[in-house]
């Protein structure tokens, strides 16, 4: 018997269209990033880059559950002292609503050589 091993002409990519209207962050982000990844197709092989285009739309209507949209902050470092960036949710869902799914998915992918690939197919829009 011998192990199958998709090449890379084996691979067919397809577009794939998702609302996030009325849809729970985490459960848009999972969905999506399973696409990326190409988790859904039979040739998976997990060191080749077999996922799909996502493209998701209406991101500033995405839900979070609980008191997340008041409590939820989000950090990013400059490496300097004193170079901490905080930033709300509320405040993020206002000015760039697209940021906060982006951070999602990327945060589900695993963290390797074939992330930026991944989150290169990947389309959020307004």
């Amino acid at each position: 018997m011998i192990t199958f091993q998709p090449k890379q002409k084996d691979i067919k990519r397809e577009r794939h269209e998702l609302s996030a209207k009325g849809e729970v962050l985490g459960r848009l982000a999972t969905k999506s990033a399973m696409l990326l990844m190409g988790k859904h197709k039979t040739t998976y092989a997990p060191h080749l880059d077999m996922g799909d285009y996502v493209e998701i739309k209406n991101a500033q209507e995405v839900v979070v559950t609980g008191k997340k949209n008041i409590q939820k902050t989000y950090f990013s470092h400059s490496g300097y002292p004193g170079g901490l960036k905080e930033v709300s949710y509320e405040k993020l869902s206002k000015e760039q609503p697209e940021k906060i799914i982006e951070h999602a998915v990327r945060g589900m992918l695993p963290k390797n050589k074939l992330q930026t690939k991944r989150m290169r197919r990947l389309k959020v829009t307004k």
